[in-house]
């Protein structure tokens, strides 16, 4: 459930509940009412029927329904709406009045006369004693018209629901309006965290008005500006260790070529001076030297590969174009007819030199290693690609050999190298799938450093 919705609902609760308390206060007050005006009604009947007695004859029995006493009229004239009076004459017989109550208005519906007497006490009779000259005291009984209770009671809650309603409506109005003004930042703080999130370290929030939110985005600018010094300090110790990484395979590419070839240079020409001796009688000895020879030559095509991938062309002299050209055919000679490699380039990349055409270099590298590991593809195609007057160079490199972009993702250590070179030049990567197979496409600036040493 989203803030808004919540807080609505929590307006609309307390409006039932302020709803249901002013109807209970209507009830009651309507009650309250029948009873001061059923009470008012009986002691004005009776201060009539005393007058009436005073003033007319003494003889004349009080008569409710005949004039010219007027008892009737004068009674009826000072009684409430809805209200009935019952007073005894002198002959000992109970006469009724009733007044109307057409100006309580409509009469209640039925369901509402039912929820009123359920809800409601029975108003029991008033009654009060009118002081007759020379004769006891008569009894005033008044009482209040069950129907007229509830049409007076049903006028004052209809015209209620209206005045709550109305009301409810424009707070609901209002207080959405005020609520989606105040949570306004909300959708800019979500856009923000977004952004840090797929990696926009220089997202910052704007200054709020409010104070809540001012705080919020004072911790959010905090953290985005700590997490970019944080980025950019790992970033800069990336890039060292890369330099660190190039030297210690160029020593190693040395060493292997000064020792470790050596060694195999010295075998294999003892191997063919120990065919070139061996005696006529002996052909078992001569065979093993050739046998010799020949692991020495595969151990030798085996170390030349590796000073490949050790040690790259000379990318200042041949350039960057030409040395990947040279490193596709090597993959192409190394895999034989199962698969082809091809090298598509669009566009100048004389002047890409330095550490960013060695970082190119290294991606791609890295990217056909990848291919070849984790798929049997028939073709693997590389695309590099850089635009007239670009700061940037785009690598494609694509394959047919299955597998799948999420896992190679998250499990392979060469596509983290990756990762980590390209973050810390600045560029971007991209890992899907196309043709079957896995496409991998990095953007990284055309000038990352300077010339290799």
């Amino acid at each position: 459930m989203s803030l808004l919705v919540g807080l609505m609902v929590r307006l609309l609760t307390v409006a039932i509940i302020c709803f249901a308390a002013a109807v209970t206060w209507i009830l009651v007050e309507a009650q309250n009412g029948v009873r001061v005006e059923t009470r008012q009604s009986a002691e004005r009947a009776s201060h009539v029927i005393e007058r009436s007695y005073m003033t007319g004859s003494v003889g004349r029995p009080l008569d409710f329904t005949r004039e010219p006493s007027g008892a009737s009229s004068n009674i009826v004239s000072v009684m409430s709406p809805g209200v009935c009076v019952s007073a005894e004459d002198r002959q000992g017989v109970r006469r009724r009045l009733c007044s109307g109550w057409t100006t309580l208005g409509p009469l209640a519906p039925e369901w509402f006369r039912r929820f009123y007497a359920a809800v409601t006490p029975t108003n029991p009779p008033v009654e009060v004693s009118a002081s007759v000259h020379g004769e006891a005291s008569r009894p005033v009984r008044a009482s209040f018209d069950p129907v007229a209770a509830a049409a007076r009671a049903w006028n004052r809650f209809r015209m209620a629901v209206a005045l709550a309603a109305s009301m409810a409506l424009g707070m609901s109005v209002l207080a959405a309006l005020a609520v989606l003004h105040a949570l306004s930042p909300v959708q800019t703080i979500i856009s923000g965290l977004k952004r840090l999130e797929s990696g926009d370290e220089t997202s910052r929030l704007p200054h709020f008005s409010t104070l809540e939110f001012r705080r919020i985005g004072v911790a959010f600018n905090d953290l985005a500006e700590r997490l970019q010094q944080r980025t950019d300090e790992r970033a800069a110790l990336m890039r060292q260790l890369f330099v660190v990484q190039e030297d210690e395979r160029k020593a190693l590419a040395r060493d292997l070529h000064d020792e470790f070839g050596q060694c195999l240079t010295a075998a294999g020409a003892l191997s063919l001076s120990v065919e070139a001796g061996a005696m006529p009688d002996r052909p078992d000895l001569a065979e093993e030297a050739r046998a010799i020879g020949r692991i020495n030559a595969k151990m030798m095509a085996t170390l030349r590969g590796a000073f490949a991938k050790l040690r790259p062309p000379d990318l200042e002299e041949l350039g960057l174009e030409a040395s990947l050209q040279l490193m596709v055919q090597g993959w192409a000679v190394t895999q034989g007819s199962r698969t082809s490699f091809t090298l598509e380039v669009d566009g100048d990349l004389a002047d890409v030199s330095g550490k960013a055409a060695l970082d190119i270099y290294r991606i791609v590298q890295e990217c056909l290693t990848n291919a070849a590991r984790h798929g049997q593809p028939q073709q693997v195609t590389v695309q590099v690609c850089r635009r007239a007057g670009a700061a940037d160079v785009t690598v494609v490199v694509s394959d047919d050999g299955g597998g799948c972009p999420q896992e190679i993702s998250k499990t392979g250590f060469g596509i983290l190298g990756i990762k980590e070179r390209i973050g810390s030049l600045g560029g971007s990567l991209s890992i899907g799938g196309a043709n079957g197979g896995m496409r991998v496409a990095a953007v990284l600036p055309a000038t990352a450093g300077g010339a290799l040493a």
